[in-house]
């Protein structure tokens, strides 16, 4: 990504508040060297933060809520000043988020496509629809869970916690026959080979912002505001734009059963999104096309084609998140 460079940076060190996980380092360092590319004569350092989603390995997304459990403690660093900046997995960020915090900065997104994970030992190239008849799928998320359901109602669906290696550690001593993960997380930790096949729309839509790295400061940090403006990239910011105004318009949390796929295309944009029950009996759909200029319209335009077909029952009924 090519980046302008900017005038000398007022501060000399800039602190990013984070996770401690592996992909989350990974994030943060990531946006260490585009910051550094920007001005590299700003020192950066990393603030470790622990979440309520980190604290708590057993209990499902489900039961800790659906707003913020991997990032609430990551902005609370920003605001009491402990940190300049957080960094997110984009996907995990509400759209509600505290009115002295903005979304500053959305570098070039990465992969958006959910993957298929197989035990180390299996050599076959098997798909979803390839699996045995109830074969033991492990994942967390109510939105690949119900997009499952709705392909595969016969697949044994089973929780799984914990960071990417602990999930793949689990996999390959048997506790599950697959599991499905984001495919921008592998890669982005060297793992991508362990990915056996894709799984995208329209078998299975992507969660509201995954694959992007989302970056948020101070509402009234003006220079900071300007250097991070300077590592985002235009494309990816119009397309999650999109995607979170859609969210926002639904009031859906971060874990809804809610799929998106957007695609930017010279001055327009398309997103296409799909919401589902829990139980995936059912599949509700809509699409449209706008200027990539007004993202957010397109976003609400595509909520209220949604809540036409009734979805709102179902997002406010408890089966989403």
């Amino acid at each position: 990504m090519k980046i302008q460079l900017l005038p000398k940076f007022p501060r000399p060190t800039l602190r990013i508040a984070t996770r401690a996980s592996q992909l989350a380092l990974w994030q943060s360092n990531y946006i260490s060297s585009l910051i550094r590319q920007v001005d590299p004569e700003v020192t950066v350092e990393l603030v470790h933060v622990s979440t309520t989603g980190d604290r708590d390995q057993t209990e499902t997304l489900r039961s800790l809520g659906s707003f913020g459990v991997f990032t609430r403690e990551v902005q609370l660093a920003v605001l009491d000043g402990r940190a300049d900046l957080a960094v997110h997995s984009l996907k995990d960020l509400p759209t509600d988020g505290p009115p002295q915090l903005t979304l500053a900065a959305t570098p070039i997104r990465g992969l958006t496509f959910d993957a298929l994970i197989l035990p180390v030992a299996e050599s076959r190239r098997l798909s979803l629809q390839d699996l045995p008849l109830k074969a033991r799928v492990g994942t967390g998320s109510p939105r690949r869970q119900a997009q499952i359901r709705f392909l595969r109602p016969d697949l044994q669906l089973s929780e799984v916690r914990g960071n990417v290696e602990t999930r793949l550690r689990k996999l390959d001593e048997g506790n599950y026959d697959a599991l499905i993960l984001a495919s921008a997380g592998l890669t982005r930790l060297g793992l991508g080979g362990r990915i056996h096949s894709e799984i995208s729309p329209p078998e299975m839509y992507p969660a509201v912002g995954q694959g992007a790295v989302g970056v948020e400061c101070r509402t009234d940090d003006a220079d900071l505001r300007t250097l991070l403006a300077r590592i985002t990239d235009s494309p990816t910011l119009a397309a999650v734009s999109a995607e979170r105004s859609l969210l926002s318009t639904l009031r859906a949390g971060c874990h809804a059963p809610l799929g998106v796929q957007t695609k930017v295309e010279g001055s327009q944009i398309r997103l296409d999104a799909v919401v589902l029950p829990q139980d995936g009996h059912q599949r509700w759909m809509a699409s449209a096309s706008g200027e990539v200029s007004d993202p957010v319209s397109l976003g609400r335009i595509v909520a209220e084609l949604l809540r036409s077909q009734g979805v709102d029952r179902v997002l406010r009924s408890g089966q989403a998140e």
